[in-house]
């Protein structure tokens, strides 16, 4: 693949890296990740991986801009306000980066359209603050086989984890099932600190940009928590219950 001049300047500061390089470049120009959720995780995530020359990226929400997103989902403005979040962050992303596709999924992530979604893609970036939701996309990922990036903030508190088929546990193997009161969600009917969300959208990003790499140490069988009051990261390792996981578990799982 041959770089033009203005793509060799956008992305001359990864392709300088020797982790990167140009072959790097050109797996990044020729990735597809689905980004569930355009809201605190979502935009962050989206924003970089657009910036860092992601080719094709898929956004799936239902949700429409409202003023109260805009502390904390930046890839939204006041202009936005009433626009569809999906449609939001298409036209920032475009702006950022016109190599960019974006493909834009204004709809509802349910057990009808959610593996035929996740099974387009290279890789997953959950960003949902709704715990059905976040168990949904696990097991069509599972199932898929489609690596994915979970995220989840409240307060000013994040977590994060990666799952990766075969090398490591599902998010069903960690949290087993959601809890009863789920629709509280992890974060629209709870306080959150803005930058919360970025600094583990961001997290996601870099997972995200390893995995298409095939660079560093992911993270699967561990789970990072970050808590922004004490400046706090720390990485729990996770045995994987295979035994006991309803999804990941079972030997035919399609």
């Amino acid at each position: 693949m041959e770089f033009t001049d203005e793509q060799m300047d956008r992305y001359l500061r990864q392709i300088i890296l020797k982790e990167v390089g140009a072959l790097g470049q050109e797996k990044l120009l020729r990735a597809k990740v689905l980004i569930i959720g355009a809201g605190g995780l979502g935009s962050p995530a989206a924003m970089y991986l657009a910036a860092a020359g992601v080719g094709n990226i898929g956004i799936a929400d239902a949700d429409k801009v409202d003023l109260t997103n805009l502390q904390r989902q930046i890839i939204h403005s006041t202009e936005d306000l009433g626009m569809q979040k999906v449609q939001s962050a298409k036209e920032t992303i475009n702006r950022l980066n016109p190599d960019v596709k974006v493909d834009v999924f204004p709809e509802y992530v349910t057990e009808k359209n959610v593996r035929n979604l996740v099974k387009k893609y290279d890789f997953i970036v959950e960003c949902t603050d709704n715990f059905d939701t976040k168990f949904l996309i696990n097991d069509a990922c599972v199932r898929e086989r489609k690596p994915f990036s979970h995220g989840g903030i409240t307060g000013f508190k994040g977590q994060l984890m990666t799952y990766v088929p075969d090398k490591g546990p599902c998010y069903r193997c960690v949290f087993g099932e959601p809890p009863q009161m789920c629709e509280s969600a992890l974060g629209c009917q709870v306080g959150i600190l803005g930058a919360v969300s970025g600094v583990i959208g961001c997290l996601q990003a870099a997972e995200t940009l390893k995995y298409i790499l095939g660079i560093g140490e992911l993270l699967t069988g561990k789970l990072l928590t970050y808590d922004a009051l004490t400046m706090n990261f720390r990485t729990v390792m996770l045995p994987k219950e295979t035994s006991h996981c309803s999804v990941c578990g079972e030997k035919n799982s399609a």
